[in-house]
């Protein structure tokens, strides 16, 4: 009869207390050393070298200290045009403009060949909002650094009669003007 697992492990663990001598795979598994006395270092892994090291002033002051002193250049920000899929990230420098930025997406919406197709890449047909629901367009000559948000929205100004084309404040008051029949009976409150 062949010995279960259990008792199998449990023989083991008999033998060892005995003081029979353990292999070399269980000392390392136990803990112990492997024959050597003296406590071996734990071995710090390869890592990216110390790239802050060639960093340091003539002063002898540390890099973190010169990291924390450099100014921001550029923006990565998220623009959001009317009726497409995801928001087009735009990498632009700190001094450009809500116009620049306007046509840095617009340029970035048409080389990655989203859809729907725009009718017109001009930047001066457009406008800027910090969301879908501002009414209120940003001025063109406002500055980023100004701003205060890295994500933004973008649609078309009032250029034809049809919906898509109109300005999202101009598309809101047309909605907000269509009669409501179903709302005559509450005439008599006014």
């Amino acid at each position: 009869m062949m010995p279960s697992p259990r008792t199998h492990r449990r023989g083991d663990d008999e033998k060892n207390r005995k003081g029979i001598r353990l292999s070399e795979k269980s000392k390392s598994f136990h803990g112990q050393s492997s024959g050597s006395s003296k406590p071996e270092l734990l071995r710090r892994p390869r890592t990216v070298p110390d790239l802050l090291a060639g960093g340091r002033s003539s002063a002898g002051e540390s890099s973190a200290v010169n990291i924390r002193s450099m100014k921001l250049t550029k923006l990565l920000l998220n623009v959001t045009i009317q009726r497409s899929v995801g928001p087009v990230q735009v990498l632009i420098s700190l001094e450009s403009t809500v116009a620049d930025l306007i046509a840095a997406a617009l340029r970035q919406y048409s080389k990655e060949g989203r859809r729907p197709v725009l009718s017109s890449i001009d930047a001066a047909d457009y406008d800027l909002h910090y969301s879908q629901f501002s009414l209120e367009s940003l001025e063109k000559k406002k500055k980023l650094d100004a701003l205060g948000s890295r994500n933004f929205f973008m649609c078309p100004k009032n250029g034809g009669a049809t919906t898509s084309s109109l300005s999202c404040g101009k598309q809101a008051d047309t909605t907000t003007k269509i009669p409501l029949p179903w709302l005559k009976f509450m005439d008599f409150l006014l």
